[in-house]
C-alpha cells in the first residue's frame, strides 16, 4: 500500500468560502483529521489549519502496529497521508499554515494566520501535545531507530533487548514497567538521587527483577550505526563519564500540550492541558469551542483514542450548531 501527500497543500473545496466557515479545526493529527472527516460528511465544510509541520506526531513514528485495520502495520507518515486524503475526499479544506492568534470572545470566532483573518461559527482545537526531549542532536538522529517517547507505541519492537528509560517521574516508571513485558532488561536513568514518582510506582519498579535504577545519571550522547547500540552517560554528582550498551532509549520526561495559543482564551489546567466540561466531554468553557486529542488527554496519548476524540468533537459540533439553528438536523446515516 502506498499513500502520497496531496499535490496542493492548500487544496480546498471548489466554490466554498475559506474566510468564514461553520467549523474551523486547528490541528491535523488523528484527532483533527478525524474531526474533519466527520464534519465534512455532515456537510459542514470544515477548514483545517494543519500547521507548517502537519499531521501530528505520527509523522515521526516509523512503524505503527497498534492502529486497527492494519494487521501488517503501517508507517506513521503513510497512515497520516491516508487520513488527509480521506478528509479531503469529503470536502475538507486543508491549509498547511499555523494559526498565530485567536479570539474566542464572540461569535463568529476569529482566527489569524499572520495578518490573514478567518471566521468560524465553531472551532475544534486539536493541536496535540509534544513530547519533551533531551535536546541532543544524536537523540534526534535516532528517533524511530531506537529512540522513542512512547513505550506503548514502540515497546513491542524491543523484545529481548536491553533498553533505557530516561526520567524520574510516574511517566518514566510506567514506561519502564510496561517495557518489562518485552525487553530483557530496563535501566532507568535518573538525573537526581531520588524518584519524583508516586511511592506505589516506585515500589513496583524497585521490586521488578528486570528493572535497574541508576541515580545521578544523564545521557550526553546516543550512539550506533543504523540503530542505537550504546548511550554515553555522565554522573551529575561527580562528572564521571561512562558508556552503557543499550538497544533502545525511551525518553519519559513529560509532555507539553500545544496550548500557548489559547492562554487567556480557554481554561487550562496547571499543566497547560485544555479543560473540558466533564470527563469524556469535548466542550470547553467557551460555548462553540471544542477540544479533541492529546491537547486535553494526558492519560492515553494514543492515535486511536485521539481519532475517537475527533469523532466525538465533530458530532458535538454538529449537534451544537443544530441547537442554535445554524444547520439542519443531520441523520445518523449521514455520519
Amino acid at each position: 500500500m502506498t499513500a502520497t501527500m496531496p499535490p496542493n497543500p492548500t487544496a480546498q473545496t471548489e466554490g466554498t468560502d475559506t474566510r468564514h466557515r461553520k467549523v474551523a479545526i486547528i490541528g491535523s493529527g488523528p484527532a483533527g483529521l478525524t474531526a474533519a472527516i466527520y464534519a465534512s460528511r455532515a456537510n459542514l465544510e470544515p477548514i483545517v489549519f494543519a500547521g507548517n509541520a502537519p499531521l501530528g506526531q505520527l509523522m515521526i513514528t516509523s512503524d505503527v502496529e497498534n492502529y486497527p485495520g492494519f494487521p501488517e502495520g503501517i508507517q506513521g507518515p503513510e497512515l497520516m497521508a491516508l487520513f488527509r486524503q480521506q478528509a479531503e475526499r469529503f470536502g475538507s479544506t486543508i491549509m498547511d499554515v499555523d494559526v498565530t492568534r485567536v479570539d474566542f470572545s464572540e461569535r463568529p470566532f476569529k482566527l489569524w494566520v499572520k495578518e490573514d483573518e478567518y471566521l468560524a461559527d465553531a472551532v475544534i482545537v486539536a493541536t496535540g501535545a509534544s513530547a519533551l526531549w533531551l535536546g541532543l542532536e544524536s537523540e534526534e538522529d535516532f528517533r524511530g531507530r531506537g529512540v522513542s517517547a512512547c513505550a506503548t507505541c514502540d515497546g513491542f519492537f524491543f523484545r529481548d533487548r536491553d533498553v533505557a528509560v530516561v526520567g524520574g517521574g510516574d511517566t518514566a516508571l510506567e514506561e519502564a514497567l510496561f517495557l518489562t513485558k518485552f525487553a530483557s532488561k530496563v535501566t532507568v536513568l535518573v538525573r537526581r538521587d531520588e524518584f519524583r514518582g508516586s511511592k506505589i510506582m516506585q515500589d513496583r519498579a524497585f521490586s521488578h527483577p528486570k528493572i535497574e535504577v541508576r541515580w545521578n545519571t544523564e545521557v550526553t550522547d546516543v550512539r550506533g550505526e543504523m540503530t542505537v547500540t550504546e548511550l554515553a552517560l555522565r554522573d551529575t554528582a561527580t562528572g564521571e563519564e561512562s558508556v552503557m550498551p543499550a538497544q533502545g532509549m525511551f525518553v519519559a520526561i513529560g509532555y507539553k500540550p500545544n496550548t500557548d495559543l489559547f492562554k487567556g482564551q480557554l481554561d487550562l489546567d496547571p499543566r497547560g492541558y485544555c479543560k473540558t466540561a466533564a470527563d469524556g466531554d469535548t466542550n470547553t468553557n467557551v460555548e462553540g469551542v471544542f477540544v479533541a486529542g492529546d491537547v486535553h488527554d494526558h492519560r492515553y496519548r494514543q492515535a486511536v483514542t485521539a481519532a475517537g476524540d475527533g469523532c466525538k468533537a465533530a458530532i458535538d459540533v454538529e449537534r451544537w450548531l443544530e441547537s442554535i439553528g445554524e444547520v439542519e438536523r443531520v441523520t445518523a446515516t449521514n455520519w
